[in-house]
């Protein structure tokens, strides 16, 4: 079984150029309010559809606040079967301050 890799901001970026699917598992009022562009919102209620409907090899990135949390959703991921997963360290919080431009707030839900 593999593992997940932590990964900095600029290896999530270039990641997310080459079509990695970004995954933020913020709260969701959080996650509306600013989050990295083309992310998904990932909780307990979305998390079975995405796992039925994701490519388990596609490059998946975990996004939480600051690092931790995506942690144990990455690991979570691979032991559901994804294949290629990554944890954003320093979370979204190092991500805004590293690329301002490459977040965005959602448009109601």
């Amino acid at each position: 079984m593999s593992e997940f890799k932590r990964i900095p901001p600029e290896q999530a970026q270039a990641l997310r150029e080459q079509g990695a699917v970004v995954v933020d598992v913020r709260d969701p009022a959080t996650f509306a309010a600013l989050h990295i562009s083309g992310s998904k919102h990932l909780d307990n209620h979305s998390l079975h559809a995405f796992i039925q409907g994701a490519d388990l090899d596609a490059p998946t990135v975990v996004v939480c606040y600051h690092g931790n949390s995506s942690q144990g959703a990455a690991a979570y991921l691979v032991g559901q079967g994804f294949s290629d997963v990554y944890s954003l360290d320093g979370g979204f919080e190092l991500w805004r301050t590293t690329y301002p431009a490459e977040t965005s707030q959602s448009t109601g839900e």
